[in-house]
């Protein structure tokens, strides 16, 4: 009798944690940005969204447009560019002036594996006009980013904070969404030949992205030292991986440097304005769950990341 109620006793006792157990291993709301690409600007609801989540149907419970104040937008510059991009400066602070109000900007430079904010602004901020004047040149050094890759790992580790005052009016939490102009060459992984083109720390880099809940889009520049269409393949090979991998878009024109930034710029503003965030349950007890989006819209597809991490809150009010 004694050993069945010290036994009875140490269940009751250990009841709270099982419940709390079995609390976690049922559903959770998890968040994913998700960007329509169409033609013509779309109203997508949910019932036009189907997702699947480790490739079962799941349930679509809230689709919302991102707002312009529950946006930060992170433009990370490859310090190893070529100087030539001294001529999109104007490009680039037309872009930065340009973005919706309220969304908060971010400039930084990849330098030595990490990202350096721009003359002394480190935090994300609304300032839009202080945040364009901040831009500089590139030093113009090969290989001066160490990888891009490292960079965007401990960038999305670390995200900066926001140097407004969080009003109660605000999200508490924001989209996050990474801009990068960089060659896309990853030094660390040896040859730039097409035979080498599994890069493990780009695979760190878009895990580091997806669990952040970060989408990250690119456009291709030369930089100081790699030459040749070897290189330039690549690089672009490894930004395609990142944007297919996070639900980001990777621009670029042939092998060489874009003739102009202003083109693809548009295409990036065009592309924040129809994002959206997808709501919708995932197994509570799993660390990462592959994801697939599609849309019925008509000439309409969804850019979404492929794998998400449960519980994720991308946007929320406080």
């Amino acid at each position: 009798m004694t050993k069945r109620i010290l036994t009875l006793t140490l269940f009751a006792l250990a009841l709270p944690g099982l419940t709390a157990f079995a609390q976690q291993e049922g559903p959770t709301p998890t968040q994913a940005l998700v960007a329509f690409d169409a033609k013509t600007p779309v109203s997508p609801t949910p019932k036009d969204v189907t997702i699947k989540v480790d490739n079962r149907a799941t349930d679509l419970l809230n689709l919302a447009p991102v707002p312009p104040k529950g946006t930060q937008v992170a433009l990370l510059i490859d310090d190893g560019l070529r100087t030539s991009i001294g001529t999109e400066i104007n490009n680039l602070r037309s872009f930065i002036t340009n973005l919706p109000q309220g969304t908060e900007v971010f400039v930084g430079f990849m330098e030595n594996g990490r990202v350096v904010s721009a003359n002394n602004m480190p935090a994300f901020t609304t300032d839009r006009a202080a945040a364009a004047q901040s831009l500089r040149l590139p030093l113009g050094l090969r290989g001066a980013s160490a990888s891009p890759y490292f960079c965007l790992s401990d960038f999305v580790k670390n995200w900066p904070s926001s140097a407004e005052n969080q009003s109660s009016q605000q999200p508490a939490h924001k989209a996050r969404i990474v801009l990068m102009i960089t060659n896309g060459v990853d030094p660390y992984n040896g040859s730039t030949s097409i035979t080498n083109q599994d890069s493990p720390y780009v695979a760190a880099a878009v895990t580091d992205a997806q669990r952040a809940g970060v989408p990250v889009y690119s456009i291709y520049y030369n930089d100081a030292g790699f030459r040749g269409g070897r290189g330039s393949f690549s690089g672009q090979s490894y930004l395609l991986q990142v944007a297919q991998g996070t639900g980001g878009q990777s621009y670029y024109e042939g092998t060489g440097s874009p003739v102009s930034l202003a083109p693809f710029l548009k295409q990036f503003q065009n592309a924040l304005a129809e994002t959206y965030v997808a709501t919708f349950p995932v197994e509570a007890n799993k660390k990462m769950v592959s994801l697939k989006v599609s849309t019925k819209l008509p000439k309409a597809r969804v850019n979404a990341p492929s794998d998400v991490r449960p519980g994720t809150i991308i946007l929320s009010q406080p």
